[in-house]
């Protein structure tokens, strides 16, 4: 008994860690690294996506078109906002999405607070797709409207020196981008 509880122990701290890094994602900005935890048990469709953009690299080189000062800063327009991309439009950065079907909403009860990942959409609540926002502050207004999927757990001083956009919609002219977007290799 003593002997299988002692494997049971041993297999769980060999192997937790590698476990966990499976949803842990890296986020390079001009500034620094932004170290991602992805909540796969909360919305499991959209942290998919997210991974499956990642590894396609279609996140490398997206602008964060919307950035609102107290408010977010938003990214991931993979069809128009990549700037590795033939397609790329900043006028146009924020209208599109990927090749992919829109998600059906995973809403949960988890809050929308400084750090937070959340999907960006239209006014159908099923029309998530590959954009997603990062939380400067806690937008209560958000919780149980948008899908949380994951949060900053590492870098956040360097999201908030994402250059901030003009006016109430906070659209950027020269906007930061993201240079890669990985999962962790720790």
């Amino acid at each position: 008994m003593i002997k299988k509880i002692s494997f049971i122990l041993f297999f769980l701290l060999i192997f937790k860690p590698i476990l966990a890094e499976e949803n842990i994602m890296i986020m390079k900005l001009k500034k620094g690294d932004v170290v991602i935890q992805l909540f796969e048990d909360i919305a499991p469709n959209h942290v998919k996506r997210f991974k499956q953009l990642s590894k396609e690299k279609k996140y490398d080189g997206v602008v964060f078109h919307r950035v609102i000062e107290g408010f977010m800063a938003q990214t991931g327009d993979v069809a128009y906002g990549n700037t590795n991309s033939e397609n790329f439009n900043l006028s146009m950065a924020g209208t599109g999405g990927s090749k992919y079907p829109d998600l059906k909403a995973e809403f949960s009860s988890l809050p929308h607070e400084r750090g937070t990942l959340s999907m960006a959409r239209s006014n159908n609540p099923n029309s998530a797709n590959s954009q997603f926002f990062i939380c400067f502050e806690a937008a209560p207004h958000l919780d149980r409207n948008y899908t949380v999927f994951g949060k900053v757990i590492k870098g956040m001083q360097f999201v908030d020196q994402i250059k901030k956009g003009d006016g109430p919609n906070g659209s950027v002219l020269d906007p930061d981008k993201i240079i890669s977007l990985s999962e962790s290799s720790d």
